[in-house]
């Protein structure tokens, strides 16, 4: 689905006029984000391909994990699967149950006066996004019968 055409989509549950007045622009603005940008469109480039075009740029992850947040989810990277490769089923396995120990570490490391800072909920969190971003991963791996991306990654 193209950019657009999700905006042209929200249309339905909210209304341009309110779109346009929340955000203080112009209605026939948010009209134009609606409509294809290229060729004989008469749209205008929405917010979604400018932060697509950000994301590209910057090549920063943790915009999208920004956004995602901000919206009560997370944001995961679909691993690359090259294929051909043997199924290496145990070290991948194994390396879920080591992050979870990690995590279980840090909770208990952060705990361990009946309190836990802002800072310590900072690395708890960090240490969970990438305990989930893996298991995302592994599972993905699963679906495809391809771990050769765990292999690399467990190894680097």
């Amino acid at each position: 689905m193209k950019s657009h055409e999700i905006i042209r989509e929200t249309f339905d549950k909210t209304s341009p006029k309110q779109i346009a007045a929340e955000l203080g622009i112009s209605l026939s603005l948010v009209y134009k984000w609606g409509e294809p940008a290229q060729g004989t469109g008469s749209g205008a480039a929405n917010p979604l391909d400018r932060i697509c075009k950000l994301m590209k740029l910057t090549r920063n992850v943790r915009i999208i994990q920004w956004l995602s947040h901000q919206m009560g989810g997370f944001f995961l990277k679909n691993p690359k699967h090259p294929g051909g490769e043997e199924y290496e089923f145990m070290p991948a396995a194994n390396e879920i149950v080591q992050q979870f120990a990690d995590l279980l570490s840090e909770i208990t490391q952060s705990a361990v006066d009946n309190s836990i800072t802002a800072e310590e909920a900072t690395r708890i969190r960090e240490v969970w996004d990438e305990l989930k971003s893996y298991v995302e991963g592994f599972v993905k791996c699963c679906e495809d019968g391809d771990f050769a991306e765990i292999r690399r990654e467990t190894k680097g």
